[in-house]
């Protein structure tokens, strides 16, 4: 069987140089007409393999995608998400699409379908493809589909690593779009003649929604002569209709290729009605009087490319910046959604301190002693990094020229970069710091540049103030809450002992959890571990406290259940809004037992000689802090010789949606099965096991005692 696929009748490559066929576009034709999509791109990697950059487009205008022409690796956008999981992403709609990619859906409201893929070998990844299809498409994507551009963007991935080995390497080709000419010159003149004769107004726009035709009535209509409008956009040969709303139902009618409509009023009395009817060609336009003078109630989203684009990335920066926790979060998210939009190679945070400039955080330097000079300059330094903060205002080089004629070569801190943008970052009124962008080569910075760079910076500015104050507040509560906890345990005889404490992986970092080993007077050591309510300075504060009176009432030689009770009423003492759960061990090590007390903490779990895991049922009271007449009763549990007395903090076991008691018996499993190795390592690798089956929201503690 002869294979007439558009890459088997291709011709033989020219020697040498660049693939001057138009490889990408044949190839996306291809794909876009055996699945029956509407429009679709072809991305091909950037140089530096950190951003996919959009190399063809077809059946839409590239304004349309214009938000997503350069798009990094990171981005949580279909084609980058094909590429970092080298796979096809299907989205089926509407709904799926804002549920799954709201920044997508915020700029294009539509009824549509989309697959990407990547365009991929076995070893490496050239690029990425996206198809849409109209709101009509099943809301599934079906076998052949899914086979056809699965092996098409294979067959294209073949072809650009032959043409890279070969020294030819795929570079852009101009966009596709629908060929509105009439073919036939008598056809056309029949045609023409015959829409000319109808009453109805009617007018042919092309993809780029410029008017190709219009008839007699619609001239009549909207009050231009026919001559005039042909070959200009309609919103700029009609000025009334430069509406965002209008253009909106434009946009709707070719992404969704399902017919729209408006209502507008031609200065100064005349409304008229337009209904789109959309193709893969173009849209015919229909013209007529409206029944009734009222607006379309229609939602609408920006005008022109350029707003579309800022919009976009104001949108997908602030979504990004408000996942950022502390200053190398920002500065991270920068990385992967701010430096591929603009199409910057480097970036230097800067900050101020004592009336000097600090480097927070820099990314595409290979040599660090590049940035290490803005670091310690004075803000008086006539230089741009430092004139941009204390000034507030943005400074734009184009190149090292432009530079240089503002300020001098000794002033310029040159870093290897041919194109700078310095851009103030202003949070409540006042500087924060400067961002600077550099550029690997001259780089044009237009109006709307300027304007969507400084907005930016305003979104960073404010995102880099949390930050800030975030890691200082974290330093502080992190430092007290570390100051706050042993630093090693006692070595006791009899008892091996080994013990564990990780923070949240999410939130402030800190926490209230504790625990300790006590060497104890003749009754024996104790061992405690228990959890403050809260995640903050205060919950760090009071767990110190806690743990403090913990060790005082064990060293005069007080109870399990004594010790319970003075706690208790030293929180009523102190007027703790917060409240504290607990367990406390006073063990007998001779004797191979030990006396427990529990305040509504998680009960303990012992591992026999044997292997088996059971957990202790112990006796026990409320949360200390609750009840200030509370009694904590303490049970007696053999300990003996090989035995594993394992206390912990819910932060182990306890994750958002999980059953607490199949968590615990998950943990008692995993106890059974590594009970036997050296106690460190059963230590490492409970919590690994945490780790591996929930993320933390909560800190965690661990204590493990065993009788040797």
């Amino acid at each position: 069987m002869t294979d007439r696929s558009p890459s088997a009748s291709r011709p033989p490559p020219v020697p040498g140089g660049e693939d001057r066929r138009p490889v990408l576009s044949i190839a996306l034709a291809g794909m876009m007409d055996q699945v029956h999509a509407h429009s679709g791109a072809v991305y091909l990697m950037s140089h530096d393999r950190k951003a996919l950059e959009m190399a063809v487009m077809a059946g839409l205008p590239r304004a349309f995608a214009a938000p997503w022409e350069r798009v990094g690796i990171a981005a949580p956008i279909p084609v980058a998400d094909a590429v970092r999981e080298r796979r096809l992403i299907w989205v089926g709609g509407e709904q799926e699409m804002a549920a799954r990619y709201p920044r997508i859906a915020v700029v294009l409201p539509y009824p549509f379908a989309l697959a990407a893929l990547p365009v991929a070998t076995a070893g490496t990844v050239y690029g990425a493809v996206f198809v849409t299809w109209p709101g009509s498409h099943p809301p599934e994507l079906s076998d052949g589909e899914r086979d056809y551009l699965t092996g098409a963007c294979g067959r294209l991935a073949s072809h650009l690593e032959h043409a890279a080995e070969a020294g030819r390497p795929v570079r852009a080709e101009p966009d596709l779009l629908g060929d509105s000419t009439l073919t036939g010159a008598s056809s056309a003149v029949d045609a023409v003649q015959m829409v000319n004769r109808m009453p109805e107004g009617l007018c042919s726009l092309d993809l780029n929604g410029r008017i190709t035709f219009v008839n007699s009535a619609a001239a009549a209509l909207v009050g231009v002569d026919r001559h005039r409008m042909v070959g200009r956009k309609m919103w700029t040969a009609l000025p009334w209709l430069h509406d965002p709303v209008y253009e909106d139902r434009y946009r709707a009618a070719l992404i969704s290729q399902q017919p729209t409509s408006f209502v507008a009023l031609r200065p100064p009395r005349d409304w008229l009605s337009f209904r789109l009817h959309p193709s893969i060609s173009g849209i015919t336009v229909r013209i007529d009087r409206a029944r009734t003078e009222r607006r379309a109630e229609q939602g609408g989203c920006e005008a022109a490319p350029e707003r579309l684009i800022v919009i976009s990335h104001c949108l997908s920066l602030a979504a990004g910046l408000t996942e950022a926790i502390g200053v190398d979060d920002v500065i991270e998210m920068v990385e992967d959604e701010f430096m591929p939009a603009v199409g910057c190679q480097a970036l230097v945070m800067l900050g101020s301190e004592a009336g000097r400039l600090n480097v927070l955080g820099h990314r595409g330097y290979d040599n660090p002693h590049i940035v290490e000079r803005f670091h310690g300059m004075s803000l008086t330094a006539q230089t741009p990094g430092a004139q941009a903060l204390v000034t507030g205002v943005p400074s734009f080089f184009e190149s090292r020229k432009e530079l240089e004629q503002v300020y001098p070569a000794r002033h310029a801190t040159p870093d290897g970069m041919a194109a700078w943008a310095y851009l103030p970052l202003i949070a409540s009124g006042r500087p924060v710091g400067t961002c600077v962008l550099g550029y690997a080569e001259p780089h044009r910075f237009s109006p709307d540049d300027r304007s969507m760079l400084t907005s930016l910076g305003s979104l960073i500015a404010q995102a880099l103030e949390r930050a800030r104050l975030y890691d200082a507040k974290h330093r502080l509560a992190h430092g007290l809450q570390a100051a706050l906890m042993p630093h090693s345990l006692p070595q006791l005889p009899g008892l091996e002992r080994a013990a564990r404490y990780l923070p949240a992986t999410r939130g402030m970092d800190i926490g209230g959890d504790f625990y300790d080993l006590m060497p104890g007077d003749a009754l024996g050591p104790g061992a405690v571990i228990g959890d403050v309510q809260g995640h903050n300075v205060t919950a760090a504060g009071l767990m110190g406290q806690v743990r403090t009176a913990v060790r005082a009432f064990t060293a005069v030689g007080q109870s399990p259940g004594e010790v319970m009770t003075g706690t208790n009423q030293l929180l009523f003492d102190l007027d703790a809004d917060l409240f504290v759960s607990c367990v406390y061990v006073q063990l007998d090590v001779p004797g191979h037992r030990a006396q427990i007390s529990r305040a509504g903490h998680p009960y303990p779990l012992l591992r026999e000689p044997d292997g088996s895991v059971h957990v202790l049922d112990i006796l026990g009271g409320p949360l200390l802090g609750v009840d200030q007449t509370s009694r904590y009763p303490a049970t007696e549990v053999p300990l003996p010789p090989g035995s594993v007395l394992a206390l912990y903090t819910d932060g182990l076991i306890e994750a958002p949606g999980s059953d607490f008691d199949a968590a615990l018996a998950d943990l008692g499993a995993h106890l059974a099965a590594i009970g036997d190795r050296p106690l460190e390592e059963v230590a490492d690798s409970l919590v690994r096991h945490t780790e591996q089956t929930h993320e933390r929201a909560d800190d965690m503690a661990l204590l493990l005692l065993r009788v040797t």
